[in-house]
């Protein structure tokens, strides 16, 4: 008689300092791109779920924003706040570090958020595919990892997708049986739109570099499938302040141009089909009040 094997199931949660490398490892593991990945910190402002099948089960991995202790905007609150609520409800933790950087304030009142939660905790040190002469706290890290008793450490690089197929076999050792959460044709919880406009903000904070505050915000208003079979595009860029706009605007329109390029390009790659994309910049000094 065939033995059955029964498949496990649950939520993932990956929490770590700003930069850290979380998006870029949710993205990974789930082999496509979900969370944008920017040199700026606390970039993700959503709560992304990415979903990961196989043989075993589904993982349900959860990326948070970053945790940062400055006051960056009123955003900073209301992300942090989401990071604590993430940690409701999920079978596994995923504890993300840098070990380019000092461990710092940031580090140590995260660890003390989830310091007595009764659940496996997994600390993850990325981007070991550095030379290690750019990681001067590697040593620290591991000791820091051993002394606040977490389950286990793994070293991983994200990027390289090095040691993630280690991650997953430990991660599916802690999940208990149960049902898939989510369809196995469906990889996110994110829609179309949500994506979209993340990734017209992450092109904004690469092409503008750190010209461009924080405080930016994309909004999707259209979205039409033309009779050609052109994907139209219509959204607003939103900023703070009219000198903000300027900047993203550039000169005779070429920073917004070189944005909407580079949207256009890859989101012809994802979806085989021409894209026209359509941007404007406003002003609009309230949107971060309004931030759920």
């Amino acid at each position: 008689m065939e033995e059955i094997i029964k498949k496990k199931s649950g939520f993932a949660v990956i929490i770590g300092r700003s930069n850290a490398g979380k998006s870029t490892l949710i993205n990974a593991l789930v082999g496509t791109k979900l969370a944008i990945a920017t040199p700026k910190p606390q970039t993700t402002r959503h709560v992304i779920h990415g979903v990961f099948n196989d043989d075993r089960g589904q993982v349900v991995f959860v990326d948070t924003p970053g945790y940062l202790t400055e006051k960056r905007s009123p955003l900073t609150p209301k992300l942090t706040e989401k990071i604590k609520q993430s940690l409701h409800g999920v079978e596994v933790i995923i504890y993300v570090v840098d070990p380019s950087r000092a461990i710092g304030q940031e580090e140590k009142r995260l660890i003390s958020l989830i310091r007595n939660l009764k659940l496996p905790k997994l600390f993850v040190i990325n981007k070991i595919d550095m030379p290690a002469r750019e990681l001067p706290y590697l040593e620290e890290y591991r000791s820091l990892g051993a002394s606040e008793g977490f389950t286990t450490t793994i070293e991983v690089s994200a990027l390289k997708h090095k040691h993630l197929k280690t991650l997953l076999t430990t991660l599916f050792e802690y999940l208990p049986e149960g049902e898939p959460i989510y369809p196995l044709d469906q990889i996110t919880n994110i829609d179309q739109r949500f994506f979209i406009s993340e990734l017209i903000r992450e092109k904004i904070f690469h092409t503008m570099g750190d010209e461009v505050p924080y405080s930016v915000t994309v909004r999707v208003e259209e979205m039409e499938e033309r009779k050609d079979g052109t994907l139209y595009i219509r959204a607003v860029i939103l900023t703070f302040a009219e000198r903000y706009k300027k900047m993203i605007i550039g000169a005779h329109a070429r920073k917004i141009k070189e944005v909407g390029a580079t949207v256009r390009k890859e989101l012809e790659l994802i979806n085989n089909r021409h894209v026209y994309v359509d941007l404007t910049v406003k002003v609009d000094t309230g949107w971060e009040k309004s931030f759920e």
